[in-house]
């Protein structure tokens, strides 16, 4: 059910279309509110939980109302813009300079959409269902929407950092802010999920889940609680860290001897000539700053 009143209300000072593709950032983009949307959403429709999935549609629907709130501020920042392009009011370098005054680029906003807030980031990348980024297990899903919260509270802040509309500033912190309470209800379903670590069912192989390997070594190597104590078994030994199954680490395949006569037929055919020393299009073409080059009286025939 759609109420014609918005959530939270926008105030804006003056048009700025500049502004505008900014907000898309929220809108159509990666973190923003109908990326949240969808994504609270389908996890709801698959949530077996009946108190997460109400949970979900909740803030789904909630999501949906900032959607408005944030396409209605984009479409008042662009109004101004709107009605000259429009109708033409004005020549057209005039027009065009107005438009993308103070270094933004909002004109292809403008011109393939009048005006009115597209589904595209702010670099007008049109949104897809690729930033949905769901796996169907609650646990793992309950992290992502907690770090995609905090992902659009970090937007919303930049936002707001950059905005000098004070109407448009306050309605940018009334959906940062809800981005915290939502984070808060998430963590309270994940940690209502008793045990909720490590996700999924299968438990990890014991002789592997307290170590830590050191495996970018040299002048930075840091310690601390992610890598140091008695919960971890920190391994900087470089032979030790390869083959840790205790096997050759090597790869090894079981094929049928048709396979296997095959693959060797194919090996054969495509063997490198470690012998051959041919003339190669550089040293055709070589010129000043080329390199050193192969010298003729060095070049060997390739062996067939």
């Amino acid at each position: 059910m759609h109420n014609k009143q918005l959530q939270y209300t926008v105030r804006v000072s003056e048009p700025n279309p500049g502004l505008a593709s900014l907000m898309l950032e929220q809108f159509g983009g990666p973190q923003g509110e109908l990326a949240a949307a969808m994504r609270y959403f389908t996890q709801a429709l698959a949530e077996e939980d009946p108190g997460r999935k109400d949970l979900l549609l909740d803030i789904a629907t909630e999501e949906l109302s900032h959607l408005e709130i944030i396409g209605t501020i984009v479409a008042m920042l662009n109004k101004g813009a709107k009605g000259r392009l429009a109708e033409g009011v004005e020549e057209q370098a005039s027009m065009y300079r107005s438009i993308t005054g103070a270094g933004n680029d909002s004109h292809v906003t403008q011109v393939l959409y009048g005006g009115g807030p597209p589904l595209t980031n702010s670099a007008g990348v049109p949104w897809t269902a690729a930033y949905v980024d769901s796996i169907g297990d609650p646990t793992c899903d309950l992290r992502s929407n907690i770090a995609a919260e905090a992902r659009a509270k970090i937007v919303y802040e930049r936002l707001i950092n950059l905005t000098p509309d004070p109407g448009v500033r306050e309605a940018l912190g009334f959906l940062m802010t809800r981005e915290i309470a939502h984070q808060k209800s998430f963590e309270k379903a994940l940690y209502a999920i008793e045990p909720n670590f490590p996700s999924g069912k299968l438990p990890g192989m014991p002789a592997f889940t307290d170590t830590y390997y050191n495996m970018s070594q040299g002048a930075g190597d840091m310690r601390g609680s992610w890598n140091e104590g008695e919960q971890w078994d920190y391994v900087s030994d470089r032979e030790k860290q390869v083959a840790v199954d205790g096997g050759s680490g090597r790869a090894s395949i079981g094929l049928t001897p048709e396979e296997l006569s095959v693959l060797q037929q194919n090996v054969r055919r495509t063997q490198s000539q470690e012998t051959s020393n041919p003339v190669t299009g550089a040293d055709l073409g070589a010129g000043p700053g080329s390199g050193r080059m192969t010298p003729p009286d060095k070049v060997k025939a390739p062996r067939h």
